[in-house]
């Protein structure tokens, strides 16, 4: 009988999964009550933390920067009293959930350095998939007859695309040191 020895390291999934759920309540919460600025009062407000969930799929892993997009999403509908099922639930939720996953999935701290070459790289991957986000949130907020659509690419561009260009490079290697800090033996992403 073969055996195989798998280090608490290796397996530890539980950590990046209930870090990414906790992320995501305090995604939607701080979207909900800490954007200051309203774009358009009421609709679009600037979310400078929209860089937690690319932020967050780099450190944890692809999954869970989907999970805190997403929920962060529903969660921030919710409180902002926004919520519409067909647009937050499928469109609006999956989109942003994606800004967590790609990055999350071309990034892992293991295996790249992040020099400058590195975060320059990784805005240009927050770029490209918000810039899908906000074209497919704004598509859906066009179809339902809330707001036009290029006003929308307009106003959703600088809420979410500017806070990830410079909130996600700006704060990996921090985040990297507050991680390994707070769990030294290390853990699997997910």
């Amino acid at each position: 009988m073969q055996t195989t020895t798998t280090s608490a390291a290796e397996g530890n999934t539980l950590f990046p999964l209930v870090l990414s759920i906790v992320a995501a309540a305090a995604t939607g919460v701080l979207w909900a009550y800490a954007n200051p600025i309203q774009l358009v009062p009421g609709v679009i407000q600037w979310r400078i933390f929209a860089f937690l969930p690319p932020l967050i799929g780099i450190l944890l892993g692809w999954k869970s920067g989907f999970i805190t997009g997403y929920l962060g999403t529903i969660v921030w509908s919710l409180l902002a009293g926004t919520f519409i099922p067909a647009h937050s639930l499928i469109i609006d939720g999956i989109m942003v959930g994606l800004t967590g996953a790609v990055p999350g999935y071309l990034f892992d701290p293991k295996k790249t350095k992040f020099d400058t070459a590195a975060l320059i790289k990784v805005a240009v991957v927050c770029l490209v998939v918000g810039l899908v986000m906000v074209l497919a949130v704004s598509a859906s907020l066009a179809w339902l007859g809330i707001f036009p659509f290029w006003w929308a690419v307009f106003y959703l561009g600088l809420s979410d695309i500017v806070p990830m260009l410079i909130g996600t490079p700006l704060l990996v290697i921090p985040g990297m040191k507050i991680l390994s800090a707070a769990h030294p033996a290390g853990f699997k992403r997910f």
